[in-house]
């Protein structure tokens, strides 16, 4: 399916028009800053744009408006609905879509920008492998793939060995340096020691592997990851509260007073806490320690 890009402003592409027609997704830059890095002049009013489609889809009632239109000021959306009902400011930019329908921006809340499917390159082989350099430009493609196919938020829980990678992505696309869409970044994701690969099953003992997550156990070290993470930049703490452990398959990996201890941590740094959990035992104590979400079930 193409893509074509309507009106560039700041970090990102305004409009994501789909060239079936069936719809439009609207994306709101992330800053007044522009492309080429010039920002609007102190107590300027910021650009107006005004989106004239077809129609509009309208997530919270469930319809589809005929008539409505979008206007647009600087990186919000400043009114939605009938076109003679919206006071327009002068030497705002009109944007006509005839025949085209609106719809807000997509949603991902569980996205992993700095993997690739498995099945072109297994995991152990994209974190033992391929350099963090060749990962963050693969990053920064998905990010703006995402974009064009009408996401503008992502929740990225976790760099699977791309240390705080997602940090500077997070901020390249904030100062429109790329486009992409709005990130809220995990960071590292917290597991538990030994039980998050590459190995340790499968490797010399000798070995020292890199590590698809921020290794802790015990509360000291459980607060330590939390903050650091948290002073990195993370806008989400990522925790595994099940795993894969050694030979005996899928286990909990932390007991339920390290998880107390973690989402205390977290919220006293004003973060929510997301715990992938896949066993019975793992959400149970997830929950009863106060995550927010629960990942996979």
């Amino acid at each position: 399916m193409k893509h074509a890009a309507i009106g560039r402003i700041a970090t990102t592409v305004f409009l994501v028009l789909i060239d079936t027609g069936l719809a439009l997704s609207l994306v709101s830059a992330a800053t007044q800053r522009s492309v080429t890095g010039h920002s609007p002049a102190e107590g300027q009013a910021p650009a107006a744009t005004l989106i004239v489609p077809a129609r509009v889809f309208d997530a919270e009632d469930g319809k589809t408006h005929e008539g409505w239109v979008v206007l647009v000021k600087g990186d919000r959306i400043a009114a939605v609905g009938p076109k003679a009902q919206i006071a327009v400011p002068a030497g705002t930019k009109t944007i006509e879509l005839p025949g085209k329908t609106l719809l807000p921006g997509l949603m991902d809340i569980h996205s992993h920008i700095f993997l690739h499917p498995y099945n072109e390159t297994l995991w152990n082989d994209q974190v033992l492998k391929e350099p963090l350099a060749y990962r963050t430009i693969e990053a920064v493609i998905h990010c703006e793939r995402t974009l064009m196919a009408g996401f503008t938020l992502l929740r990225d829980l976790g760099t699977e060995g791309a240390g705080y990678a997602d940090v500077s992505v997070q901020r390249a696309i904030r100062e429109g340096l790329i486009p992409g869409p709005r990130l809220l970044v995990a960071t590292l994701a917290i597991v538990a020691t030994a039980s998050y690969g590459p190995g340790p099953a499968g490797f010399a003992p000798d070995l020292v592997l890199p590590k698809g997550g921020q290794e802790a156990s015990g509360q000291a070290e459980i607060i330590k990851a939390v903050r650091e993470q948290v002073g990195h930049g993370a806008d989400w703490v990522k925790v595994y509260a099940d795993y894969r452990h050694g030979v005996s398959g899928t286990v909990p990996t932390f007991s339920e007073d390290e998880l107390r201890t973690l989402v205390a941590e977290a919220k006293s740094a004003g973060r929510p806490v997301s715990a992938h959990a896949t066993t019975a035992e793992g959400m149970r104590r997830a929950t009863m320690a106060g995550v927010d979400t629960i990942e996979h079930g």
